[in-house]
C-alpha cells in the first residue's frame, strides 16, 4: 500500500487510496519532538481491509524514524496502540 504524507506548517496528513477510495490520518505537530494523531477517516468500502492499520503502522514508523512521541486523540489510533505494546517506545 502506497502510503504518502502531506505535511504543513502545524500539521499534515498520513494518506493512500485503495481501490478509487482515499483514506487519510490526520496529525498535528505540537513541537519537533510531539505530534498528535487526532484523526482517522476510511470509507465503508474499506472497512475491515487493514487500511487503517496500515495508516498507523505508518504512522508510528515514522515517529521511530523521526525520533518523535505521538499522544494519540483519535480513538481509532488509540485503540490500535492499546493493542500494540510495541508501540509504546513512541506512542504515550
Amino acid at each position: 500500500m502506497d502510503i504518502r504524507n502531506e505535511e504543513g506548517a502545524s500539521g499534515g496528513r498520513y494518506a493512500t487510496g485503495v481501490e478509487g477510495h482515499e483514506a487519510e490520518m490526520t496529525y498535528s505537530r505540537t513541537s519537533a519532538k510531539l505530534v498528535i494523531v487526532d484523526h482517522t477517516a476510511v470509507p465503508d468500502a474499506l472497512r475491515g481491509k487493514g487500511v487503517g492499520q496500515a495508516l498507523a503502522l505508518h504512522a508510528v514508523e515514522a515517529a521511530r524514524t523521526g525520533g518523535w512521541k505521538i499522544i494519540p486523540l483519535c480513538p481509532f489510533f488509540k485503540a490500535q496502540a492499546q493493542r500494540h505494546p510495541e508501540w509504546h517506545d513512541v506512542v504515550n
